[in-house]
């Protein structure tokens, strides 16, 4: 079904009536979101497996953060550049390259027979993510139709559904074996043809949309000093950061947790990083639309500093505590991304591949810092007083005050 919306969008070319046009917006919206899925499902394999590749290659914690740390930084490092060489010159067809390059890094990951060449294919598998990103944001930018924070949430929430699949499909893996990944690059094959499908919908729109978006947003843009925009960015980074580490914490060292603390077996603590992943993708979801209603400050201020009586609750209670309150930390905490993406978005006009790329890759490489900082610090006291300190994180979101309202300066999108 999806693949056929895609076709149909890809093959259309711009209509004349506004209720097909937003008919196709719509598509290719979907479209985006579907094949975000598909990218984070695969990306979501990695940390679903550490235990067995943990287990099998007899690594430390501080060798499964570095596998997250290639990944990561593969990603993060590539993605602005990306994301500021496309803004100058767009490339419809580079999302189905790097899912191309998703592909050859899952395939090399289910024939690694050592450790080093796991790290090769979690390289692959960054540089995959650090093409699709900021271009698959773009698109979801190009086809809002003004509404931003809309887009921008369906867009992240096919992605952390996709993450969330991902324990679902370690199951499968552990279950199997490691040669059994393999049994997923159909997952990328299917990627590689929808995104060449929409690149087409992509290369025709794309002087049409991006010259209307620009002077839209020229025009608010001339109304905030660079100092306001150097401060705000400088604000928003932190919170990134306050927010990633934290996630990453949960996302890599969950399970580990789980088996170390509560003595759960791996399948019984898959489970549980599948339930947190799920509350993840549904909240992401809100975060759009409450910003494009309510303002996005205020979602931003509410999704991170909303989490910290969880979050420094969450190591002093027992198992079905434990897995509640992760529930809704990950429901509230997800809705921040896409906000602070728009809002930066909104700051700095005519960037938008720039911007996604910055903040993705920024929030790509803090994971993997962070990812490889926590198995180490684990490593040297315990999986318990990891999560401990990083309870405190989310009170970072107390600086979301000092941003400036944007939506007191610029008039409303049209929706």
């Amino acid at each position: 079904m999806i693949t056929t919306l895609v076709m149909e969008s890809a093959e259309a070319a711009p209509a004349e009536s506004p209720n097909a046009t937003e008919q196709t917006v719509l598509r290719v919206l979907l479209a985006m979101s579907f094949s975000h899925l598909l990218n984070d499902t695969i990306q979501s394999l990695l940390p679903a497996i550490y235990p067995m590749l943990k287990e099998n290659y007899h690594l430390s914690f501080a060798q499964v953060g570095l596998i997250t740390l290639t990944f990561q930084a593969t990603a993060s490092l590539l993605q602005p550049l990306v994301g500021f060489y496309t803004d100058r010159k767009p490339k419809p067809y580079s999302l189905s390259i790097g899912m191309g390059l998703t592909l050859i890094g899952l395939v090399l990951l289910s024939r690694a027979t050592d450790y080093p060449m796991i790290l090769v294919a979690a390289g692959l598998v960054g540089m995959g993510s650090s093409i699709f990103h900021p271009e698959a944001s773009r698109i979801a930018h190009m086809a809002a139709g003004g509404r931003h924070g809309f887009a921008q949430s369906l867009f992240q929430v096919g992605g952390n559904l996709g993450s969330s699949l991902g324990p679902l499909a370690g199951l499968i893996i552990v279950a199997h074996g490691q040669p059994a990944i393999i049994w997923f690059s159909f997952l990328a094959a299917l990627g590689i043809y929808i995104l060449y499908r929409v690149g087409g919908w992509y290369r025709r729109n794309l002087t049409h949309h991006i010259a209307r978006s620009q002077a839209r947003q020229r025009a608010a843009a001339s109304q905030r000093s660079r100092r306001t925009v150097v401060f705000s960015v400088t604000i928003l980074l932190i919170l990134i950061f306050s927010k990633y580490v934290y996630l990453v914490s949960l996302t890599n060292y969950y399970t580990f947790y789980l088996i170390h603390h509560f003595h759960l077996t791996v399948p019984q603590s898959q489970l549980y990083l599948f339930a947190f992943l799920f509350a993840v993708a549904a909240g992401t979801f809100f975060g759009g639309p409450l910003g494009d209603r309510f303002g996005r400050k205020y979602v931003i201020w509410f999704s991170i500093l909303g989490v910290a009586p969880f979050s420094m609750l969450l190591p002093h209670v027992g198992l079905a505590a434990t897995a509640v309150l992760s529930v809704i930390i990950g429901g509230i905490l997800s809705s921040a991304f896409s906000a602070i993406l728009v809002y930066a978005q909104e700051l700095i006009p005519g960037k938008v591949g720039l911007i996604a790329g910055l903040f993705f890759g920024f929030a790509f490489g803090i994971s993997g810092l962070s990812s490889a900082a926590l198995g180490k610090l684990a490593d040297l006291t315990s999986i318990e007083h990891v999560f401990f300190l990083c309870g405190f994180l989310p009170l970072i979101g107390l600086i979301t005050g000092l941003l400036p309202n944007l939506e007191t300066t610029r008039p409303r999108a049209a929706v």
